[in-house]
């Protein structure tokens, strides 16, 4: 690549990951606001679903805040506000674990669990919708997801 081509938009990795991401947020919209969830809520549901159902004891007192930001990969300023719409929606309970008062656990209400079910529908709608075979698919997020982990 030439040095002048270095800084054309097109030649950015950073510009094509953030457009692609943009794209498919806007994608799950139509099929997430039936469920009431924006994309960040759904990824926090999701970590939900996947920590809480199948309950093991461990769950039973729910997950560390701390814990959802470094699976979802985000800071505690950003994953409040978060937590705290769908309190007010009723799908999970916050509260100070009782063994250490720092420690703020995250929990699913009968509500949050039974979103669950209508959620199930969403990744299927978003493989009919997509441009790409679902084996390439497969394809890319097995080494988009490589990816990520070598810049943990």
């Amino acid at each position: 690549m030439d040095t002048d081509d270095t800084l054309l938009l097109d030649n950015q990795l950073c510009f094509a990951l953030y457009g692609l991401s943009r794209k498919m947020t806007s994608l799950y919209r139509p099929l997430l606001k039936p469920l009431g969830l924006t994309y960040p809520q759904y990824l926090v549901m999701l970590v939900m679903w996947e920590e809480q159902v199948g309950t093991s004891e461990s769950t039973l007192l729910g997950v560390s805040v701390q814990f959802l930001g470094d699976r979802l990969l985000l800071d505690t300023g950003t994953l409040t506000p978060l937590l705290k719409r769908l309190e007010k929606q009723g799908l999970l309970t916050r509260s100070r674990d009782s063994s250490d008062e720092r420690r703020l656990c995250v929990r699913l209400t009968d509500a949050g669990l039974d979103l669950r079910e209508r959620a199930q529908a969403v990744p299927v709608s978003m493989l009919c919708k997509s441009p790409v075979a679902p084996g390439d698919l497969l394809v890319l997020q097995a080494e988009l997801m490589g990816l990520l982990k070598k810049f943990k």
